[in-house]
């Protein structure tokens, strides 16, 4: 199973934590669907809250999401209790929380069909990565708008329309966050989409 490349897995905290994990026997696939669990209650917040203290615990479910992904391949692979689920269990708890994060946005950004892109974007870019190995590629995670940026953008835009929030009744922050999500994801679609069809044409 290809492997996200990101630092924090080497970091002291996340390697310490996922030992623990381990050892109390907390499964990888547990983990993540704990992710859907942070997804839905973050995207309950943006969507039904516009207030800074629901946006500031959105952002904290986004980031725990993120953790969530983090530490169930770490559990799994350098834990020892990979299962032969586990490929299902790494990718779809992804995309439901993509969806469950991205939707409400749009609604609480004033503009619906941005949320609806961005998740249709997000899961996109995980289909056309998944779609290189399918074909025999090593899978690329590259792109402006990977899974990490995505959840980035959002953070900073729950973070910023909180601040908004003292000066102004407006949503700019939110919106900007689901334009540069839509966005990015359609330019990470179409960059992954070019970079498979050259290995393609090499091989």
């Amino acid at each position: 199973m290809a492997r996200r490349p990101i630092a924090a897995r080497s970091s002291a905290w996340a390697v310490a934590l996922s030992a623990r994990l381990a050892r109390a026997g907390v499964t990888p696939n547990a983990i993540s669907v704990g992710s859907i669990i942070f997804g839905a209650i973050g995207g309950l917040l943006i969507g039904l809250t516009a207030h800074p203290v629901g946006w500031l615990i959105a952002a904290a479910c986004v980031q725990l999401r993120l953790v969530s992904n983090l530490l169930d391949g770490m559990v799994a692979i350098e834990g020892g209790l990979k299962t032969k689920t586990g490929p299902i269990y790494n990718e779809f708890p992804d995309r439901i929380a993509d969806t469950f994060l991205l939707v409400p946005l749009g609604y609480a950004a004033g503009e619906p069909w941005l949320g609806w892109a961005s998740a249709l974007l997000a899961a996109l870019t995980a289909y056309v990565r998944v779609f290189g190995g399918a074909v025999g590629l090593v899978q690329d995670f590259s792109g402006i708008m990977a899974k990490q940026r995505r959840m980035a953008a959002l953070t900073v835009g729950l973070v910023a329309q909180t601040m908004e929030w003292f000066f102004s009744a407006t949503h700019w922050s939110l919106l900007m966050a689901a334009v540069l999500i839509a966005g990015g994801s359609l330019v990470t679609c179409i960059t992954r989409t070019i970079k498979i069809a050259r290995k393609l044409e090499r091989a």
